[in-house]
């Protein structure tokens, strides 16, 4: 067995060390030479257990392509970086209950939404690592609710959701006409989630290249990567929503969205439409539910069913009648998406006066 190397290790320290070496075989039956490769496989088997904070650097790099867009990805980086700062430096195999509790409880209360999901992206960080061979298999998760946390913590209550208030279809074309009055890229993005009945994300994200121009199909497709069905989807154009296109493309600049931020190569705000409305004095209402006014508008006018969710990009039917439901429709929305644009813009209704609060100063 090795004492140490020369000149580090002097001769009467070598001769003390193997002395008390002797002693310990003598005395305690221990063999030193064994201790010591065990000890040395016990610091090289810590050294192949990732960090918490490795382990889930680790599964964002392994799934981040799995997830729908990069505001998803930045919550999981977030949240596993901000809130889990207390555990990422521990190995993960010593992430115990005491330690997940400790990352969840200044949280559980506050922002409960945040707090379950974070605790659920622990829980698969630990089972990944579990996965890995870095964690005993037979080690129970820390981070699993049921019959575990769901006796530490207290009950998360069940957020209750409404609908989104919806404007009365009978009176869009009194806010039509005063929105048309507006030049901001605002008002127009807003515009166009009126004449499309589209969803106000999808709008945000339309870049130019998703518009043919050249051709006579008068359709916007929307990728399947922005879709919230992860289906592609075509929105057949009326001539108001085409306009409207041709006068942004008119004002456009280096910027490939269809409704650009102030900042280079930048969508709008996701709040700029909401903005808009609350100038009005519309918001009582939300951008959302103008989807739903069109979904009343087309259920009074005798919309067939089917027709009426295609224009809304809604999945109609169980899978087996969607997998024989395969026309989308195009002609029969483009005549919908035709008549409610007429009806908005107050070509085919008689408007009807709405009143709005007073514009806030």
């Amino acid at each position: 067995m090795s004492l140490g190397p020369y000149p580090d290790l002097g001769l009467r320290e070598a001769r003390d060390r193997h002395a008390a070496e002797r002693s310990r075989v003598r005395t305690h039956k221990i063999d030193p030479l064994a201790e010591k490769l065990a000890a040395k496989e016990a610091r090289a088997k810590a050294r192949a257990i990732p960090t918490f904070g490795e382990a889930a650097d680790d599964y964002i790099k392994t799934h981040e392509g799995d997830w729908r867009n990069e505001r998803h990805r930045r919550q999981w980086r977030q949240t596993l970086t901000d809130h889990c700062a207390p555990i990422r430096d521990l190995p993960v195999n010593e992430v115990d209950t005491d330690a997940v509790l400790k990352v969840l409880k200044p949280i559980w209360t506050k922002v409960p939404a945040t707090a379950a999901q974070l605790r659920g992206r622990i829980e698969r960080v630990i089972d990944a690592a579990r996965a890995r061979n870095g964690i005993d298999a037979d080690r129970a998760n820390p981070a699993r609710w049921r019959g575990h946390l769901d006796l530490l913590l207290a009950k998360r209550k069940r957020l209750t959701r409404g609908h989104h208030p919806a404007m009365p279809y009978d009176g869009l074309p009194a806010f039509i006409e005063r929105l048309q009055a507006s030049s901001s890229t605002a008002a127009k993005a807003l515009m166009f989630v009126v004449l499309t009945a589209a969803r106000s994300g999808e709008v945000l994200g339309m870049t130019w290249d998703e518009v043919p121009f050249a051709t006579a199909t008068k359709l916007w497709t929307v990728p399947a990567s922005r879709m919230k069905m992860d289906v592609e989807h075509q929105v057949p154009l009326s001539d108001a929503a085409i306009a409207l296109l041709r006068d942004q493309g008119e004002r456009r600049r280096k910027n490939p969205f269809v409704f650009p931020s102030t900042r280079p190569r930048h969508p709008l705000s996701n709040m700029a439409m909401a903005m808009v409305m609350r100038r009005m004095g519309a918001d009582d209402y939300t951008v959302h539910g103008f989807r739903s006014a069109f979904r009343y508008w087309a259920a009074d006018r005798g919309v067939d069913f089917e027709v009426a969710e295609a224009c809304l990009a809604h999945a109609v039917g169980n899978a087996v009648t969607r997998a024989y439901l395969r026309t989308p429709m195009t002609e029969r929305r483009r005549k919908v998406l035709e008549d409610w644009a007429s009806f908005v813009t107050g070509e085919s209704a008689t408007a009807t006066v709405v009143p709005f609060k007073a514009k806030r100063g």
